[in-house]
C-alpha cells in the first residue's frame, strides 16, 4: 500500500453568520468533521446534494481556506500549519479543475499564454521551455498544435476543460481537486473527459478528490466514495460496496433517484422535505428529518461513523439493512 498523497483527519469548517444588528452572529457549520486518504492514482468521489458542504472541503483540500479545526496532510507535509518554506510547495502539489471551462479561463489569453502561466509563476524556466512544456501537455491532453494561438472563446466546452486539465498539470503535481468537471459539459462530451482523466491518471499516478454530485459519473472514475449530508460524512467505503448495498438511507435515496446505476432495479425512494438550515442543524442525526426509518434515537442521538461491512457508516440502524436490503 502506497502512502497518502493527502490524508485529511477530523476536518471541520465553521463560519460566522451575522443575523442583524442586535442578534448574536450564527454558526453555520458547512463541514462538520470529515476524515480520509486518497493513495497515488486513486480516485475518491464525494457526493450529496447542493449546500451539502463539499466545495467548503475541496476549497480546504486546495489549501484556499484554512480549516476551523482538524488535520491535513499532503505527502505527509502538515498543510494547515506548514513548516517554514514549505507553503509553495505544497500549493504547486495540489492542483484545481473547475466545474465551468467558460469561466476559469482569462478569454483575454492565448491557449499557449494560460499554460505558460504556472510555469512563468513558479518556476525559473526559459521561455523555450516554457513552450516546450506547453506544447507537449497540450498533446497529452488531446489538443492539438494549432491551437496554441487561439483564444478560448474558438474552443467548444469540451476542448475548454482539455485546456483546463492542462493547465492544472502544468506544475506535475500530485492531486487533483476536480469540481463537478463535467456538469457543465453535453453528455456525449461527459465520457470523454472521464476517459481523459482516467488515461492521464494511469499515466501519471494522479490522485484524484472528485466532487459530484452524480452518481453515474462517478461510477466510471471513482475508486472510493464519500456520501456527505449536511457536512457529515454518512457513508464513506469502496465504491463496489457501497453501489451494490448502500447501507444509509440517504445513499439508499441518491442510488434509487440514478436509474441503472447500479446494475439492479431498485424501488424509488423520494425523500419530504428540505435539507435543514445548516444554522440550524438536527439535535440527533443529520438525516433524521427526512429518513423514512426514523425512530426517536435517531432524533435525540447523532450516529458516529463505524464499520460495518466493510465501510463506514453513520447510522444507528445499518446492520438492518444487510438483512433486509432497501428494494
Amino acid at each position: 500500500m502506497s502512502a497518502p498523497v493527502v490524508e485529511a483527519k477530523g476536518l471541520k469548517r465553521t463560519y460566522e453568520v451575522k443575523r442583524g444588528l442586535f442578534k448574536e452572529p450564527g454558526r453555520l457549520q458547512a463541514v462538520g468533521g470529515i476524515s480520509f486518504a486518497v493513495e497515488p492514482g486513486k480516485t475518491l468521489a464525494v457526493v450529496g446534494e447542493s449546500g451539502c458542504g463539499k466545495s467548503t472541503l475541496a476549497r480546504m483540500v486546495t489549501l484556499i481556506e484554512k480549516p476551523t479545526e482538524g488535520g491535513l496532510t499532503l505527502d505527509g507535509i502538515d498543510a494547515v500549519n506548514p513548516p517554514s518554506g514549505k507553503a509553495k510547495d505544497l500549493r504547486r502539489m495540489v492542483q484545481f479543475v473547475f466545474q465551468n471551462p467558460y469561466g476559469s479561463l482569462n478569454p483575454r489569453k492565448k491557449v499557449g499564454t494560460i499554460l505558460e502561466e504556472p510555469l512563468t509563476i513558479n518556476t525559473n524556466l526559459s521561455s523555450s521551455e516554457r513552450t516546450e512544456r506547453a506544447r507537449a501537455m497540450m498533446a497529452k491532453v488531446g489538443l492539438r498544435p494549432e491551437h496554441y494561438n487561439r483564444y478560448p472563446h474558438m474552443f467548444s466546452g469540451g476542448q475548454r476543460q482539455r485546456i483546463a486539465i492542462a493547465r492544472a498539470l502544468m506544475l506535475s503535481p500530485k492531486l487533483v481537486v476536480a469540481d463537478e468537471p463535467v456538469s457543465a459539459l453535453d453528455v456525449s462530451i461527459q465520457a470523454q473527459v472521464l476517459n481523459l482523466l482516467a488515461d492521464l491518471q494511469a499515466e501519471m499516478g494522479l490522485a484524484y478528490l472528485f466532487i459530484s454530485h452524480d452518481l453515474g459519473v462517478v461510477r466510471h472514475i471513482a475508486h472510493d466514495v464519500l456520501v456527505m449530508y449536511l457536512g457529515i460524512a454518512v457513508e464513506q467505503g469502496p465504491k463496489e460496496r457501497i453501489y451494490e448495498r448502500p447501507l444509509h438511507p440517504y445513499t439508499q435515496a441518491l442510488l434509487s433517484s440514478t436509474p441503472g446505476v447500479t446494475g439492479t432495479k431498485r424501488q424509488r425512494i423520494v425523500l419530504k422535505g428540505e435539507l435543514p438550515s445548516p444554522l440550524n442543524p438536527p439535535k440527533g442525526c443529520v438525516f433524521s428529518t427526512r429518513c423514512p426509518y426514523v425512530t426517536e434515537r435517531c432524533k435525540v442521538e447523532r450516529p458516529l461513523p463505524r464499520l460495518v461491512d466493510g465501510r463506514y457508516v453513520a447510522c444507528h440502524y445499518a446492520e438492518n439493512f444487510l438483512e433486509n436490503p432497501a428494494a
